[in-house]
């Protein structure tokens, strides 16, 4: 009697340790908490996402929506959800690496309340400028801006929005006297710029190649340590004479976190299925027609580089003087 219930111990001790966990997870669906509004760029993205892992798991992915506070009150879901490997968050550069800072009360430490799975994909802001602006680079355009101080405008998606930060790095590396104009959100600002009222902007290359293409900008720069697969022609911004947007954390991404804890087996398993999603070509014609580029690694990896873009874009919204309540 004593053997068996020795054995039975063994046996109960085997199958609830994180390995056995791993090994019959899924056994029910997954919530993917994506923290921006249902139908745009990110949340495309994510979508396609959870189809293909719905077809590798087993189990429905099933995407919530749920936004506010510049993504952070959806990842502040995912710190409070339980760590079995049934929520996951479509975090991104803004809710990981600049709301700590931005806001005066931030609700979690995304360094130490999370579990980094992987980055999904990689982007980049481009400077655009009106086409009546006589200038074709980045230098011509400081220059520009100091001569016509009080026609220097420059909007953004709102204050600490990345690239509200990406038009204050500029102002410091260059000393260019460009006022900056919120907006609430990209599209207004980006009808501003086109219109005339508003001289210049960093946007996303989703919305701004239509713009770039149609000759209703001029592209610049991008502020990516290379250039974008998107804009092959454009310079990044080291190449255009500014030097210090790779070492600012300037790369954007989203990427897939968990809450604190989940057990290392079931993250792997999550890993090894997002890479191996991304590598299906449905998914890989979403991810360019959405002008973002496929980029993951390892979750310890990962985590190294939460820790260094947390460090870069702290000093990029201190430098901004940006805060939120």
């Amino acid at each position: 009697m004593k053997w068996f219930a020795v054995f039975g111990l063994a046996a109960a001790a085997l199958f609830s340790s994180p390995v056995a966990q791993a090994q019959s997870w899924p056994q029910k669906p997954i919530r993917m908490i994506v923290p921006f509004s249902a139908g745009g760029p990110s949340d495309a993205i994510a979508r396609a996402l959870a189809n293909a892992l719905t077809e590798s798991l087993g189990q429905q992915v099933v995407v919530d929506n749920r936004t506010g506070a510049g993504g952070s009150l959806g990842i502040d879901l995912v710190v409070k959800s339980p760590p079995d490997g049934y929520t996951l968050g479509f975090a991104h550069t803004g809710s990981m690496a600049v709301n700590p800072h931005l806001y005066r009360k931030h609700p979690f430490d995304p360094l130490t309340q999370l579990t980094a799975i992987t980055p999904v994909v990689a982007y980049t802001n481009v400077l655009v400028v009106n086409p009546s602006i006589p200038v074709k680079n980045v230098r011509e355009f400081v220059a520009w801006a100091k001569a016509n101080p009080v026609k220097a405008t420059i909007a953004s998606g709102g204050n600490g929005a990345t690239n509200h930060l990406a038009a204050e790095l500029l102002k410091s590396l260059t000393g260019a006297p460009l006022t900056h104009i919120p907006y609430k959100g990209n599209a207004p600002a980006m009808n501003d710029v086109i219109g005339g009222s508003v001289a210049a902007m960093f946007d996303i290359p989703t919305t701004a190649i239509p713009q770039i293409n149609g000759g209703k900008v001029r592209a610049l720069a991008t502020v990516s340590a290379k250039r974008s697969a998107f804009l092959p022609d454009v310079p990044t911004m080291d190449e255009a004479g500014v030097a210090g947007y790779a070492d600012a954390g300037s790369d954007l991404w989203f990427g897939l976190v968990a809450p604190h804890a989940v057990p290392q087996p079931i993250v792997d398993r999550i890993y090894t299925e997002v890479v191996r999603a991304l590598k299906t070509p449905a998914l890989r014609q979403t991810v360019r027609q959405m002008a973002y580029e496929v980029w993951t690694m390892p979750p310890g990896q990962f985590k190294a580089f939460l820790e260094a873009d947390y460090v870069k874009w702290g000093k990029v919204v201190r430098l901004s003087g940006a805060t939120l309540e």
